[in-house]
């Protein structure tokens, strides 16, 4: 086992995440790390880089090139729209307009029970009248995977899809060669499943599968070990980030892709401060974010702060709603709360008494940070493609050129400062240290 495993993970948020964490590919591609990640664990729209990744054969540049056009020209939405699925959603929209029309009839009393038996029939059937995500799997295979499964990922490095089990309030993970769920695992009889042949996009369609928007994600009976546990286990999966949006809970967790090493890449642009209520349903889905928002934050402190203190990991997190320009800053206000682990510190040389009293000394340890991470040389997004990278919503609508650019030039900087500040063992085995 390597000395150093190194885990990657990347964090769900559609398109947005996609082209975000094609930036964070991008820089760690550059700076010869990213043939060094043994465990590429990801969430939603970061499971679409992820296995496009991990799918593809040629060069990392052939790869970056498919990925950059493709978030620029293939909409899944307006596919979705342009197919039998959209057909349904539009005869749903006339039965609907139609029930009105008995309001300006002598069968007035008909526009109630119309109207009641639609509603009816959508609450009672929908996951059968639009199943949503049968078609985005589909979609996903046609823009990104061609068939391919799970069996046909590359080896190195291990990708870690990750989706969320509601029957056992667990996460579900998909990989080359494992497909499984803990409490499954663990049965006295354990259940078992049969990874290879899973199709690389209806794993994908599980890890982005969002609640209220997509159908569940189930397992078909063929894809069991044992056919026979189909009838007793039924693993309904929804978005992996329902459990862990940022996809760290693997690597930094006991267990075999636990890694002593790991570089997060997190897609959440942060809120902008306005927000506005039209109807119950915008109220709900607001308040849903809050509540993913507070579980994002706890596992960010225990994952990040505590975990990697305590058991003396390096660990690079960063996030498309902070500021570059701020990095070492919140470094230095790390160091003075003792949560930047002690291979950290001895790695960068930080004197004694900054360490002891960090406070008094911010000057002179910005400017020695900035030195030994070449930050002069970290290219920084404008202002402008700062603001359109963090407007870009959760969705899976194409992109901009402009908004891609701006999603990854973020990634970027972000990338290169917090893996150099945070992660010094993997610097220092390719870079001279500035000293």
């Amino acid at each position: 086992m390597k000395e150093h495993k190194l885990g990657l993970s990347l964090s769900g948020g559609g398109y947005r995440a996609s082209a975000f964490h094609l930036g964070t590919l991008k820089k760690l591609h550059d700076m010869k790390i990213l043939p060094l990640v043994d465990v590429l664990s990801t969430i939603s729209g970061g499971s679409i880089t992820g296995a496009c990744y991990c799918c593809h054969k040629g060069s990392f540049d052939s790869f970056y090139q498919d990925l950059y056009l493709g978030l620029q020209t293939k909409n899944v939405i307006r596919k979705i729209l342009f197919s039998w699925m959209g057909l349904r959603f539009l005869l749903l929209f006339l039965a609907l307009a139609g029930s009105f029309y008995f309001l300006f009839t002598p069968q007035a009393w008909l526009f109630p029970v119309a109207l009641a038996l639609i509603l009816f029939l959508v609450l009672k059937y929908q996951f059968n009248l639009f199943p949503i995500s049968k078609r985005i799997e589909e979609i996903y295979d046609e823009f990104f995977y061609q068939g391919k499964q799970l069996g046909e990922l590359e080896t190195n490095p291990t990708l870690v899809i990750g989706a969320t089990n509601l029957q056992t309030a667990r996460p579900f993970t998909f990989s080359k060669n494992w497909m499984q769920d803990s409490t499954y695992q663990f049965l006295d009889e354990p259940v078992k499943f049969k990874a290879a042949a899973f199709p690389v996009a209806r794993a994908v369609m599980a890890s982005s599968c969002v609640p209220f928007a997509f159908t569940p994600v189930t397992i078909d009976r063929q894809f069991f070990l044992n056919p026979a546990d189909a009838d007793t286990v039924h693993p309904i999966l929804v978005d992996g980030g329902v459990y862990d949006n940022q996809g760290i809970h693997k690597v930094m967790q006991k267990g075999s892709y636990a890694c002593d090493t790991v570089i997060t890449s997190d897609a959440g642009s942060g809120s902008s401060g306005e927000l506005h209520f039209v109807n119950t349903l915008s109220l709900l889905m607001e308040t849903v974010n809050v509540f993913m928002s507070r579980i994002k934050n706890a596992q960010m402190v225990r994952n990040v702060y505590d975990n990697a203190s305590t058991a003396n990991r390096q660990v690079a997190y960063f996030s498309l709603g902070w500021d570059a320009e701020n990095c070492i800053e919140g470094f230095i206000r790390n160091l003075e709360k003792k949560q930047i682990p002690k291979s950290v510190v001895e790695a960068h040389e930080l004197p004694v008494e900054w360490q002891e009293n960090p406070k008094a000394f911010t000057e002179a340890i910005t400017l020695y940070l900035k030195h030994r991470i070449d930050y002069d040389h970290v290219r920084l997004p404008d202002a402008a493609a700062l603001k359109t990278a963090r407007s870009v919503s959760t969705n899976l609508t194409a992109l901009s050129k402009k908004q891609v650019d701006g999603l990854i030039a973020q990634a970027e900087a972000l990338t290169e400062i917090q893996v150099k500040l945070y992660c010094p063992v993997l610097i220092q085995q390719f870079h001279p240290v500035n000293k």
